[in-house]
Parts: structure tokens; sequence; C-alpha cells
């Protein structure tokens, strides 16, 4: 069988699966629908299903990825397995470089990009709604950049057109495997949060200069992020309420102040700077509804939820940390800052507030 009828075959099989899943519980999401089919996204928009009409993307993603400033004003979507972060704005300041790690640092949209795990691109459309979606090695959406009434529309149709191929080719997906966590085995052995040197990392944390040197005191100590969080000491980190992230937002609201909100996957960590004001639950999901940024949380998945506290050569930041199960990060939340600026007086207020032991100061 040539790669033509392969490729055929395995699309009308999957469509005929999806559109069953689809008719007999029609409010899945994609994601969820491709979850329950034992398929990844990237399978399903490869399959055009759900009537979606699908250009795959020649090149390499990053390449792809450069020309997004030429768009002019759109909305970037990234997201993980229990929060979806939508920013309106224009692709600003992209610095890509040689490596693997990008920036995108204008006003509005504020990226981290990690290119080594991105993989394939498609132009989708979908009711009338075009948009590009890159996936990763397991064929996870990364991150997705919806074309608006603000767009131009003449330098989107001029990027499709310089990367589109015809050549029917299946994603090629790497099978993920889960990791084990405390929060879901009792068995001491297996807990890939134990953290070998508890005063050294402490030690270590009391020293930092930046919020940015976490991550490199992380992997110096081997530690995850939870397994550094519970072995620093309440002072620098403790638990709070699994509802404190919904707190922080509705009194952020209620006062006017503004915030940094970071939802990030394996390929992507997206920062919204600024206020929020319109709220709304809708079942499981607590939603941030304002014209140029939402948030949508499903509070449901929430394990666990932490205020963090860290020395910088500024002062003391601290941030809202909420965990999920597998103990990856759902949401990270900070007051609004920039390097070289102390802590909003009004968030360590009120994250102090929240807490039921002292912070470290």
């Amino acid at each position: 069988m040539d790669i033509t009828s392969t490729f055929s075959s395995r699309r009308d099989e999957l469509r005929a699966r999806h559109d069953a899943l689809a008719a007999a519980e029609p409010k899945l999401r994609a994601r969820d629908r491709a979850m329950r089919l034992g398929v990844s996204e990237a399978e399903l928009v490869a399959a055009e299903c759900g009537g979606l009409s699908v250009m795959p993307l020649a090149g390499a993603p990053k390449d792809i990825f450069q020309e997004l400033g030429s768009l002019g004003e759109v909305m970037a979507l990234s997201r993980n397995d229990a929060c979806v972060h939508e920013r309106h704005g224009r692709y600003e300041d992209i610095q890509l470089g040689h490596g693997h790690v990008g920036l995108v640092l204008g006003p509005d949209i504020d990226l981290r990009v990690f290119f080594d795990s991105w993989r394939t691109t498609f132009a989708v459309t979908e009711n009338g709604r075009r948009s590009l979606q890159f996936f990763d090695r397991h064929g996870m959406a990364v991150h997705k950049v919806y074309v608006t009434d603000a767009t131009d529309a003449a330098a989107y149709d001029a990027l499709v057109a310089r990367f589109a191929t015809s050549a029917p080719a299946w994603p090629d997906v790497e099978p993920v495997v889960a990791a084990v966590n405390v929060e879901q085995s009792n068995d001491v052995t297996r807990n890939v949060d134990n953290v070998n040197d508890p005063q050294g990392l402490r030690a270590a944390w009391q020293s930092l200069k930046d919020t940015h040197d976490f991550f490199p005191m992380l992997r110096k100590f081997k530690a995850t992020r939870l397994g550094a969080l519970r072995a620093a000491g309440t002072d620098l980190a403790q638990q709070v309420p699994l509802d404190t992230a919904e707190t922080v937002l509705t009194r952020a609201a209620e006062s006017g102040l503004p915030v940094m909100v970071f939802v990030s996957n394996k390929g992507i960590v997206q920062i919204h700077t600024g206020p929020v004001h319109k709220l709304l639950r809708t079942g499981p999901w607590f939603n941030v509804l304002d014209p140029r940024f939402n948030l949508h949380l499903n509070t449901t998945a929430i394990t666990s939820t932490w205020v963090v506290n860290k020395p910088t050569v500024d002062g003391w930041v601290t941030s809202v940390e909420v965990y999920a199960a597998t103990g990856d990060l759902i949401v990270q939340m900070f007051g609004a800052r920039k390097p070289g600026n102390p802590e909003l007086p009004a968030w360590r207020k009120l994250l102090v507030g929240l807490c039921s032991n002292p912070l470290a100061s």
C-alpha cells in the first residue's frame, strides 16, 4: 500500500471513530476527544476530524514561528491539561537565535519558547476560524495562533502559502511515558519528590538573587518543583487552600491590582501582565473573560496550591503556584513587576494574608 493509501486509510478509520464519539458526547473538547480515542490531538487535526480543513506546513516549526510578527494582531493560545491562556496582541521583539530557546517580549504577547520538543505545524480552518497550530513530538498542542478581525489576512495567506505542502504525512508521534509522583503513590522509594539534601537546598534557596535562578537550583539538587517546596520550610513555601488562585484573581479584580499569570507546557510559557476584570465560573472552570486576555482554569484538577517566597536583589518575591496530581505546574501568578523593581506592596500583603505561617522577609 502506497503512502497516500495508507494515509487515507488511517484518516478514514479515525474520522469514523471520532464522529461516533462526538455524536455521543458533543461537549467534549478536542484534547479530551483525542485522549478518549487513544490518539494525539495532532492526529485528529491531520485526519481533519470534526469538519476541519487542514493544510500541513513543511519546514521547522521554529522557522514558521519566526514569521509570526508579519501577521499583525492575533490571538495567541497556550495550554496544558488543566489551564488555557489566551492573549490578544502582536508578536514583537522575537528573539530566537541559533539554539532551541526563544523569546517573544512584546507588551501584549510575552512568551518563553523551547523548540526542542516542537515537531508538526498545521494551518487549520474550523467553522471559518483560521489558525496556525504547533504540536510537539507527542502530538500535544504546544501553541496556537488565531486570526482575528485585526489580523493582516493577506500576510497570513502568504505565510501559509510559503510553507504549505500537499504531500500526505501522518504525524510521527512518540508515546508519553508517565512519571510516578507522590500524589500517585504511597511508596516512598518511588517518590520522585524526595530531596536528598533538604538543608543544602534550603540554604541555596535563601541565597537566590533572581527568580530565574530557581530552575538551575532545582537541577543542582536534582529536585522537582514540588519536592523543593515541601523541603524548603514554610517561611519559603507553604500550602494554602485549593481555591487560592480563585481568591487571588477575585481580589485582584476587585482592587485593580495588576498581576502576572504564567501558563506553561513542555514547549512554551505564556504570560499575561496587567489587571483582570471579568471573572466567571462555568461548571469546573474558573474563567477570566477580558477583551484581550482569557484564562480558563479547571479547578477540579488542582491537588495542591502553594505560596512561594524567593529572595532577589530587588527584595522578596512571592507567587501562587497551582499543581496537578502529576506534579505538573498548572498556573503560576505574581504581582506585576519588572526586573530591577521591588514587588508591589499590595501583592505581598495579599499573599501574606493568605498564609497561616509567617513568610521570610
